[in-house]
């Protein structure tokens, strides 16, 4: 089961946060914005601290660190997944939740056609994108 997704641009602010679980305690708008930029402060540093064995290289030549993929705690998971552009999209799942990394990608793939091509959207600004949000529950269900 997906619990929620948060949508973290490359500054670390909150632009993207739905909840999925229906009952279940969910972030005020306050706390969802303190753990976006929390998450992305510490997300950066364990990108710095990657040690250089996990450090891999893109066609440039550049290094590409990831810093935190996935957290595990008794009864959920953080995955986190980040763009060549520095977004980070964060999943709370169920840790039964065995296909993390491909709706990651998906989310990623609706993102980049219904927000990113959209006219009317200002980068770094929170997705107002009515087929975004529809789309996106529609994933979530199927999965």
């Amino acid at each position: 089961m997906i619990y929620s997704l948060y949508i973290i641009n490359k500054a670390g602010g909150l632009v993207y946060n739905k909840s999925f679980a229906e009952g279940l305690n969910s972030l005020s708008s306050n706390e969802a914005l303190i753990f976006a930029g929390t998450f992305h402060g510490v997300h950066a540093i364990s990108s710095q601290i990657t040690p250089s064995a996990a450090v891999t290289f893109n066609p440039n030549g550049e290094p590409e660190t990831t810093g935190i993929s996935l957290i595990e705690a008794e009864g959920l998971f953080l995955h986190c997944f980040q763009t060549p552009t520095g977004v980070l999209f964060i999943l709370i799942t169920d840790p039964s939740q065995n296909n993390s990394n491909f709706v990651l990608t998906k989310i990623y793939e609706l993102y980049s056609d219904y927000v990113l091509k959209n006219p009317f959207h200002t980068i770094d600004m929170p997705i107002r994108s009515e087929m975004f949000d529809i789309t996106i529950r529609n994933l979530i269900r199927a999965n």
